[in-house]
């Protein structure tokens, strides 16, 4: 079974396929490596595609100490899989928890990104939603250990973001769930709270964010309400992003419209492998709607 090790010591389950540039896809909370399988069949016809299971997700390690568990040990162990696969520079592509690691990457690593996909990034990032979303997590964390993640994950499968996967397809939302009620109880439980719960406001990372000239496609559904405004922040604030939100769709954007988020990932990567892909332009910055032109009226 292919694994790497962290800084840490933990060992890391991988998969890959294809060969070429390297893409490294980092999964959500509710998801592992089978979740980005849309994404590994397609992208492996071109590019190196990798994918691989956060520590707490067998058959990754699953340390006993929450305290092996926070948002800059989940940022360091994409570096870990690149280093231990002797990857130099990739593409990386990360959804919800995973976009938080990939952003935190692209602030930390800049010059191993060649590029980076933020997907699903937001929930709890919001000042005045900071208190109500760690008390959420703390509940979470209970349900978890009380209820195992064979209970517990038919609950989160179900949550409002989730719905729209459901209606739209109904069995492959259903393999989602049965996959995420696979998940290690205790592994969930540890990474929910010092992962999740712990991890920084978006909105203390302005400065950061200011400073971000690896490029980056933000990517949301436009029904994932908690990541909608992060989304338009993160956009504000990274001169080198752009913002794709996709219609009627929920958190589980890659598996929910896998062929949409395939073509915007495919076109972002073809413009930035290209060197078609700048900063924004300052002139679409003024604070006016018609800019010069209105001086002079």
């Amino acid at each position: 079974m292919p694994n790497i090790k962290t800084d840490d010591g933990v060992s890391l389950f991988y998969e890959e396929a294809g060969s070429g540039t390297p893409i490294i896809f980092v999964h959500e909370f509710a998801g592992d490596v089978r979740s980005w399988e849309p994404q590994m069949r397609h992208f492996s016809r071109r590019y190196r595609a990798i994918a691989y299971n956060a520590r707490g997700y067998p058959p990754s390690e699953i340390p006993n100490d929450p305290n092996s568990y926070s948002q800059k040990r989940a940022c360091d162990d994409i570096r870990a899989v690149m280093d231990g696969l002797e990857i130099d520079v990739a593409h990386i592509v990360g959804l919800s928890m995973g976009g938080f690691a990939t952003l935190h990457f692209g602030f930390d690593y800049p010059e191993r990104a060649l590029s980076l996909v933020v997907g699903g990034c937001g929930y709890g990032a919001e000042p005045d939603q900071r208190e109500k979303f760690q008390n959420e997590t703390l509940s979470t964390v209970d349900k978890i250990k009380t209820d195992t993640m064979a209970v517990a994950g038919i609950a989160y499968a179900s949550g409002p973001t989730r719905v729209q996967y459901e209606n739209k397809d109904p069995r492959g939302w259903k393999e989602f769930e049965t996959q995420l009620r696979e998940h290690s109880t205790e592994g969930s439980a540890n990474t929910m709270m010092g992962v999740q719960r712990l991890r920084p406001s978006l909105y203390d990372l302005e400065d950061k964010m200011r400073s971000l000239t690896v490029p980056t496609m933000i990517i949301n559904g436009d029904e994932d309400e908690p990541c909608l405004d992060p989304g338009l922040f993160m956009k504000r604030n990274i001169s080198s992003s752009s913002l794709v939100v996709l219609p009627r769709s929920g958190h589980t954007i890659n598996l929910e419209e896998p062929a949409m988020f395939n073509w915007f990932l495919d076109d972002f990567l073809h413009q930035v492998e290209s060197g078609n892909w700048g900063l924004r332009d300052p002139r679409s910055q003024t604070g006016s709607i018609l800019g010069d032109t209105a001086k002079g009226s």
